[in-house]
C-alpha cells in the first residue's frame, strides 16, 4: 500500500488520519489566483496515495466543462456536478475518504453543515473558492468555511494593472448581479491600489 504521508509531510495531517480523523481544507483567493489547481493537485496526490476520492462542482460552473473541474491553465478534474449541498451528501459513498469541492461560493449555506457532517464521519474535505465577489466583500458561504476549517491556503493572482500581488476580482462589465460565472474577459485580477469597487453608478475601469 503507497501511504498517504509520502505525499504530505504536514504533521497535524499525519496525525489526525493515523487517528482515523477527518478535517476540513479551505483554499481561497481571487480569480486567476489558481485554486482550481491547488485543488486539483491535492486530489491527484490523494489518489495516487491510493485514497477514494470522490469530487464535486456546482451545476451553474459550466464555463470548461460540465462534468469536470477545470483551472484557468487547463488542468482538469472529473466531477459530479450538483445543484445543492443536499444532492451533495446524497452522493457521498461510505468508503470515500477525500471529497473535493470546488467554487464552493456557488453553494447554499448548507454546504457548512455538509463539510462538518462529512469531517466528523472521519472524511478529508478540501473545498476551494473564492473569499471575496466582485465588489470586494466576502462571498457567503466562503467566510463560514474558512470559520471550521482546521487547514486554511490563501492564494493570490497577479494584478493586470501593475503586476502586484492580486487579491481582487475585477469585474469588466456592468451587472447588478452577484453571481455571473466568467473568465478571463468577463474578470480580471487586481490589487488593492487598482481594484476599482462596482456600484450602481457605471462604472470607469
Amino acid at each position: 500500500m503507497v501511504e498517504e504521508f509520502a505525499f504530505d509531510n504536514t504533521e497535524e495531517r499525519r496525525r489526525s488520519r493515523q487517528n482515523g480523523t477527518g478535517w476540513i481544507e479551505v483554499i481561497v483567493g481571487s480569480m486567476f489566483s489558481g485554486k482550481s489547481e491547488e485543488l486539483i493537485r491535492r486530489l491527484r496526490r490523494a489518489q495516487i496515495a491510493r485514497q477514494k476520492v470522490q469530487v464535486f462542482k456546482p451545476k451553474i460552473d459550466d464555463r470548461y466543462s460540465i462534468e469536470q473541474i477545470a483551472s484557468h491553465s487547463g488542468m482538469t478534474h472529473v466531477s459530479h456536478p450538483v445543484m445543492t449541498a443536499k444532492e451533495l451528501m446524497a452522493q457521498i459513498k461510505d468508503d470515500t475518504e477525500v471529497v473535493g469541492i470546488d467554487e464552493g461560493q456557488f453553494f447554499d449555506a448548507e454546504i457548512v453543515n455538509a463539510a462538518n457532517e462529512l469531517a466528523n464521519n472521519g472524511k478529508r474535505v478540501i473545498i476551494a473558492g473564492l473569499d471575496q465577489d466582485y465588489t470586494g466583500k466576502p462571498f457567503e458561504p466562503m467566510p463560514q468555511l474558512l470559520s471550521i476549517a482546521e487547514f486554511i491556503t490563501k492564494t493570490h493572482a497577479i494584478c493586470v494593472k501593475c503586476g502586484a500581488t492580486a487579491n481582487y476580482s475585477q469585474r469588466t462589465f456592468e451587472s447588478k448581479e452577484r453571481v455571473e460565472v466568467g473568465a478571463s474577459g468577463k474578470y480580471e485580477a487586481r490589487c488593492r491600489k487598482c481594484f476599482v469597487p462596482h456600484s450602481d453608478a457605471p462604472t470607469v475601469l
